[in-house]
């Protein structure tokens, strides 16, 4: 799969990561200012704050749209930053163009309707600027390459994509899920298309905020968009999720980025035995199968049921703790086991029905 892309060149000292910051909403006049020249200070080119808020429920600050433009417009001629602000609807995007807005970028809840995104894709026909497409809210990768592609077939050719996690029900960790295979299968989709990494949204705890941007790094992310705030504790939507220009400078300058032009012939002889016990795996688990069908047509014999949950609950709870001795995380195998479940039970199902 390919879009029809241009190189997206956003001003950086460095080729990784490009850095975009700035509060989550432009909530006053002398907030946005007051954070954008504290940003531009520590070497920041990019400036964000959200105008429009779409919140999950109605009555907090849901930002103050067109009235918020000029201050971003005056950010770019006090500091010379470019400006980025999120857009929902074909409104959004005409009054963000109007004022001049450098880069737009698209939220979650948006991206995850069709009928939303192509409006908008309908609005930037024929306008040259860069809009970064969020993932949608569900782990949806065929979802979120539907986006990107209403906006590219608009004429939009300087595009990238940002992953900001997924929504879950059970909250642990991370306020979304980082589901990091997901943003690894679109770059070996879209090889040529940018991703950047929001790890604000992913962590919703500015303590998360330094070790999700260097594993987005150690990923091969291109950038970051990070929400940077004069004084988090005071801001008037995700507090929690916000660190100040000068703790981002900080976090910025520990970051380690791996080359990625380096030569892989020091562990060529090492990806071979991957190779091989990747096919050992394979042949193994064709062997599985072959036993599980056996198991189908006993099953069909004997008018059983295909699925027996106390022995699928032994296999999952077995393998867990036989993975933790193992050096692997329990849930990764109970993973594992469950997609091989899947298909034993797909096959045995074949096999009763035949």
């Amino acid at each position: 799969m390919s879009l029809n892309l241009q190189p997206l060149k956003l001003p950086s000292d460095n080729e990784r990561p490009q850095v975009i910051a700035g509060p989550c909403s432009a909530e006053t006049e002398e907030q946005v200012m007051t954070t954008a020249l504290q940003l531009a200070r520590k070497g920041c080119h990019m400036f964000r704050a959200g105008a429009w808020k779409p919140r999950t429920k109605p009555g907090g600050f849901e930002g103050n749209g067109e009235k918020a433009l000029p201050w971003l417009q005056n950010v770019k001629k006090e500091t010379g930053m470019l400006v980025a602000t999120e857009v929902a609807t074909p409104e959004h995007v005409e009054k963000a163009l109007q004022y001049g807005i450098d880069v737009l970028w698209i939220g979650a809840r948006t991206s995850a309707n069709p009928f939303a995104m192509q409006a908008i894709a309908d609005t930037l026909r024929g306008v040259d600027v860069p809009v970064l497409v969020k993932n949608p809210i569900n782990p949806d990768l065929e979802l979120w390459i539907g986006a990107l592609e209403r906006i590219n077939q608009a004429g939009v050719t300087r595009l990238a994509a940002i992953h900001r996690g997924f929504s879950s029900y059970d909250k642990k960790i991370y306020r979304n899920l980082p589901m990091w295979q997901i943003p690894i299968e679109l770059r070996r989709r879209i090889p040529e298309l940018p991703i950047f990494c929001d790890p604000s949204h992913i962590g919703g705890r500015r303590e998360l905020i330094a070790p999700l941007c260097q594993q987005s790094m150690d990923l091969g992310f291109d950038g970051l968009i990070v929400e940077s705030h004069c004084d988090p504790d005071r801001a008037w939507s995700d507090a929690n999720q916000q660190v100040t220009p000068d703790v981002l400078d900080y976090i910025l300058s520990l970051l380690v980025i791996r080359d990625e032009k380096v030569t892989t012939e020091g562990i060529h002889e090492l990806r071979q035995q991957i190779d091989e016990l990747d096919n050992q795996l394979m042949e193994l688990l064709a062997k599985r199968m072959r036993v599980c069908r056996e198991i189908g047509q006993y099953k069909k014999e004997h008018n059983m049921t295909v699925l027996q949950p106390t022995r699928y609950g032994e296999i999952l709870d077995k393998r867990g703790a036989q993975g933790s001795l193992c050096g692997m995380d329990a849930d990764f195998v109970r993973k594992v086991f469950e997609s091989v479940h899947e298909e034993s039970v797909r096959q045995q199902v074949e096999i009763i029905n035949q």
